[in-house]
């Protein structure tokens, strides 16, 4: 018979080792023993699994649903189940989850424990599995300092008492099989501390289906089978292709007219083929993992491995729940259309909430305790412990299984500048130096040296994308070469100089010259992407076409030059939705673009032209295979500031030639001589941003042939005499 303690820890769910006393056990005497806690229960008797003879009846030994009794006339151990009388009067059998020894192989937890599991969410979570002929789900969870672990939900009507783990010592591991769980099931943990405080229900950090919001609890879902490689990802990545991302934030990008979200099927519907048709390479998506505020637009996430529920198509009766076969199927659509896939990924912090990794088991776990390590102030965030070897798996294992288990083309790292450095955004004092004195984060550097290392030998052809705004040196060199191992990066001073650009009314842009110029300085000193994103949308900002100066002609012929300046320009491009018809008002995550604009002609002659530059960049090699190689690109107008002219030429490594002429000022420019490079005898223009078919006044050079003089010009020997257009983009190929 149970002592008075144990039963004691048990009905107050503070035993440390349920699974010595609950279930089928001998005692000193080599007599059979059953204990099962049922709170709720009426009657419990124990029968054989096979035949179902019932062998046993157990007496109540504690009003809170203790059962235990001897098992008459047997000496060996055997296969039973529990026939439960609950107070209601409905029976139920039950396989006992205290009849199941440890389910995870001992080399992987080693290798948890030593920080080298590549994919441990292949054991860490909810796993639906059969054992024995039982259909169940094992449950596995890191919490190294926590004094008991229960699995909680919809099928122990979230009691701590029904279900607490097994824990796996030295490797903080806590385990149990829970028959008769199922895919869909509903469940949280719930954990003591070390003191004895119950702490509110914790989310499953490796869900991979959550609730949607303000629900939070994690989901049994299977895991998705891998998804192969895509023969063709690797060219699509990689530096000398052409790469036009299209970034998108699903929940705002179409909605119903009731204004609920579309599902990923509707989405996977529509999104391919418009993103497709305009001839973007990826969609980029602000982050679909699960976060539980919309108003974050993702970078605030809780659930690193579980798409969010707000895609999920609903289902009567039920609350909505996440569904990552559904993203697959968005992905898989994606792909038909010839598109790329890039997620928005953010291992640079985690919210506080006290239901996700905060203080998970009453301590600081994922991140660090110090304050002045651990807590962003800007965004009121904590930030990963990159130093403990298990939120390195965590993280690590997160991003492999974004491309190999939800198929995407590769991520773009969030706020990698604040990763990099300890005193980022931080006050003298309000930092702790590294272990050198200086202020960079080299635990930081080490985990995303040690994620491109990852993804490149596990993933070939998969990409990553730096958001990083400082000078940092390498972000895109190979780490074997002391880089940080990014394929890209976004060129955040290109965005903001040009803007800045932009923004002055002509007449003052002679006096900015630089700020269109100074990019190329450094252009060729990392991969880059050219990014007029998001961030530049939002927070009073306006939009893009809000940032040009002058009366309505004036701006979106401003808002044409300088797309066309851009797909000139050398580096991957990148357009947040809705700039690519001139939204004229701040991006709002709450409803949908606003797509009757379309059916104004400048509108629609501004996305018109997005699929033409889109459609010349693709088509023509010196627009991209050089993009981040010097060789690429020669100016030919560079001093032109008095007239705020541009001009220069992209080439390739095939013997071809682009010539890009930028007229930043309203005023038309007729027998404009421009210096051109030696070959051709004549040059043609391919594209006008001043054309009439994109809302333009339709000055420039139509399709005459441009024949090359004997005359020089801008430091040539030749040159060719053209009507540069106001405030417009020329692109010039040999006739």
């Amino acid at each position: 018979m149970l002592g008075e303690a144990d039963v004691a820890a048990l009905v107050e769910a503070r035993h440390p080792d349920p699974f010595a006393v609950l279930g089928l056990h001998a005692d000193a005497r080599g007599v059979l023993w059953v204990r099962a806690l049922l709170p709720g229960a009426h009657a419990v008797a124990v029968l054989e699994r096979d035949g179902g003879r019932r062998v046993a009846n157990l007496t109540l030994r504690h009003g809170d649903g203790l059962f235990e009794g001897v098992v008459p006339d047997r000496a060996e151990r055997f296969a039973y189940r529990l026939l439960v009388t609950w107070a209601d009067g409905r029976e139920q059998q039950l396989a006992d989850a205290y009849a199941y020894g440890s389910l995870i192989d001992p080399t992987e937890i080693y290798y948890l424990g030593e920080g080298s599991h590549l994919r441990p969410y292949t054991v860490l979570g909810a796993h639906a599995m059969e054992v024995d002929g039982v259909g169940g789900v094992r449950f596995a969870l890191w919490a190294p300092n926590a004094q008991r672990v229960s699995v909680v939900g919809d099928f122990n009507g979230w009691d701590g008492r029904r279900h607490p783990m097994r824990l796996h010592h030295g490797a903080g591991l806590w385990e149990i099989f829970v028959p008769h769980v199922a895919i869909g099931d509903r469940y949280k943990y719930e954990l003591r501390t070390r003191d004895g405080t119950v702490l509110p229900l914790k989310a499953d950090p490796y869900a991979r289906a959550c609730e949607l919001r303000p629900a939070t609890a994690s989901v049994v879902a299977p895991l998705p089978p891998a998804q192969p490689l895509p023969p063709a990802r690797a060219e699509a990545n990689a530096r000398h292709a052409p790469v036009s991302i299209y970034e998108v934030h699903l929940g705002s990008w179409r909605r119903h007219p009731d204004g609920g979200f579309h599902d990923w099927d509707l989405l996977a519907a529509h999104l391919p083929a418009y993103a497709a048709d305009l001839g973007f390479t990826h969609v980029e998506l602000l982050p679909v993992s699960e976060h539980p505020f919309d108003g974050s637009w993702g970078y605030q996430t809780l659930a690193l491995y579980a798409p969010t529920a707000r895609f999920s198509a609903p289902v009567e009766g039920r609350p909505r729940v996440g569904d990552p076969a559904g993203f697959v199927r968005f992905v898989q659509a994606c792909r038909a259309h010839g598109l790329g896939v890039l997620v928005d990924w953010v291992p640079a912090h985690f919210p506080t909430d006290a239901w996700g990794l905060a203080r998970f088991d009453g301590t600081a776990l994922f991140e660090h305790a110090d304050p002045r390590e651990g807590f962003h102030r800007d965004w009121n965030t904590l930030i990963y412990n990159f130093g403990r070897h298990e939120v390195r798996n965590f993280l690590v294992g997160s991003a492999l299984y974004w491309i190999e288990r939800l198929g995407v083309d590769g991520l773009r790292v969030d706020a990698v500048a604040s990763m990099l450095y300890r005193d980022y955004s931080r006050e003298e004092g309000q930092w702790v130096p590294n272990v050198h004195g200086g202020r960079e984060n080299l635990e930081a550097i080490a985990f995303l040296k040690r994620v491109n290392e990852v993804i490149g030998t596990q993933c070939p052809g998969a990409i990553t994308v730096a958001e990083e705004s400082t000078a940092f040196a390498g972000v895109t060199a190979p780490t074997y070469a002391g880089g940080l191992g990014f394929h890209y990066k976004w060129n955040m001073g290109w965005m903001h100089d040009t803007l800045a650009y932009m923004r002055e009314d002509p007449v003052h842009r002679r006096w900015h010259h630089d700020k269109m110029t100074f990019g190329l300085i450094y252009a060729f000193s990392e991969n880059f992407v050219l990014p007029l994103s998001h961030d530049e949308v939002v927070h009073g900002k306006g939009s893009i076409l809000g940032r040009m100066p002058g009366d309505d002609w004036q701006r979106f012929a401003s808002l044409r030059a300088y797309y066309g300046f851009m797909w000139g320009h050398p580096g991957k491009k990148l357009l947040f939705m809705g700039q690519e018809f001139a939204q004229p008002g701040e991006w709002n995550h709450d409803v949908e673009l606003p797509w009757h604009l379309l059916q104004h002609e400048r509108h629609a002659g501004v996305q018109r032209l997005v699929r033409d530059l889109n459609a010349l960049y693709r088509r023509e090699g010196a627009l991209h295979r050089l993009d981040s190689e010097a060789a690429g690109f020669e100016w030919i107008a560079v001093h032109e500031a008095a007239d705020s002219v541009y001009a220069w030429v992209r080439r390739d490594d095939a013997g071809g030639a682009v010539v890009v002429v930028c007229n930043f000022t309203p005023v038309p420019r007729h027998g404009y001589r421009l210096g051109v490079p030696d070959g051709p005898v004549a040059w043609r223009e391919w594209l006008n941003t001043d054309s009439a078919y994109y809302g333009g006044s339709n000055l420039g050079n139509g399709g005459r042939e441009l024949a090359v003089h004997e005359v020089p010009a801008h430091g040539r020997a030749r040159s060719i005499v053209l009507d540069l257009p106001p405030l417009a983009t020329l692109f010039l190929g040999p006739a």
